[in-house]
C-alpha cells in the first residue's frame, strides 16, 4: 500500500513524465498487437489503452491554467466514441472519433505549451514536457490523418498493400518522421488534403522545435549562469 502511494505522488509530481512514457509505451504495444480490422482482441486492447492515455494527458492538463472542466467536455467524448467506433466498425463514427481525438490532443497540446511557458523557473517535469508536447502533437496529426484517410480514401499510398487503407501504427509512423523531419517513412501522402495536412505539420514541427525548446534550454542556460555568479 505504502509502494502504491509513493508512486502515485511520483506521478502526481511529474505528469509530463508519466505522459511521456505512456505514449512511448504505447508505440511498442502498437507493434506488438496486430492493427487488422479483423483481429478484435487487438482492437480492444488498443482501444483500451488509447482511454488510458486520454485519462493521463487530462491529468496533465488538469496542472495547467486550461480549464479543467473543457479537457473534461472534450475528452469524455473521445472515450466514449473509441468505445462506440470499435464496437460498431462504422466509418462515421470512426470520422466522429478521429475528429474528437483531434481536438482533444489540441486542447492538451494548448495546456502543456501553456505549462511551458507559464513562468521563468524550468523545473524537471517541465523539461519532461518538451518531450509530451511532441508526442501529444504526434497523435493528434496520426488523428487528423485518420481522419483525411477516412473522408478521402486513397489519400496515403505505402510499399506494402499501396492500395488498402493505411493502418493506425502506419499513420502514426508517418506523423512521427514528420514531425522529426526525417523523412523516413514509406507511407506517402498522394491527394492535395493530405499532403495539405502534411506541410501544415512540417511547419509546425520546425516551430516548436524553434520557439519551445529553444525558450527551455535558455532558461535553464540562464539559470545555471545566475547560479554560477551568486
Amino acid at each position: 500500500m505504502e509502494s502504491m502511494r509513493r508512486t502515485w505522488a511520483v506521478v502526481r509530481a511529474n505528469p509530463s513524465a508519466t505522459l511521456l512514457v505512456a505514449q512511448l509505451l504505447g508505440i511498442l504495444l502498437y507493434a506488438l498487437v496486430d492493427d487488422s480490422p479483423s483481429d478484435s482482441l487487438g482492437r480492444l486492447l488498443l482501444t483500451l489503452f488509447g482511454m488510458v492515455v486520454v485519462v493521463l494527458a487530462l491529468g496533465v492538463v488538469r496542472a495547467t491554467p486550461t480549464y479543467t472542466w473543457l479537457g473534461v467536455l472534450i475528452g469524455l467524448p473521445a472515450v466514449a466514441l473509441t468505445v462506440v467506433d470499435w464496437a460498431t466498425g462504422d466509418p462515421a463514427w470512426h470520422l466522429a472519433s478521429d475528429l474528437v481525438h483531434v481536438a482533444f490532443y489540441g486542447y492538451t497540446l494548448i495546456g502543456l505549451l501553456r505549462y511551458m511557458f507559464a513562468d521563468e523557473v524550468v523545473t524537471p517535469d517541465e523539461i519532461w514536457a518538451i518531450g509530451a508536447t511532441f508526442t501529444v502533437a504526434v497523435w493528434l496529426w496520426a488523428y487528423a490523418y485518420s481522419a483525411v484517410q477516412t473522408i478521402a480514401p486513397g489519400s496515403f499510398l505505402a510499399a506494402v498493400d499501396p492500395d488498402a487503407p493505411r493502418t493506425w501504427l502506419e499513420l502514426l509512423f508517418l506523423s512521427t518522421t514528420t514531425m522529426t523531419s526525417t523523412g523516413l517513412s514509406d507511407v506517402v501522402p498522394v491527394r492535395p488534403v493530405a499532403r495539405a495536412v502534411v506541410m501544415v505539420q512540417q511547419i509546425a514541427g520546425m516551430l516548436y522545435l524553434a520557439v519551445a525548446v529553444s525558450r527551455i534550454v535558455g532558461l535553464t542556460l540562464g539559470r545555471r549562469r545566475a547560479q554560477e555568479e551568486s
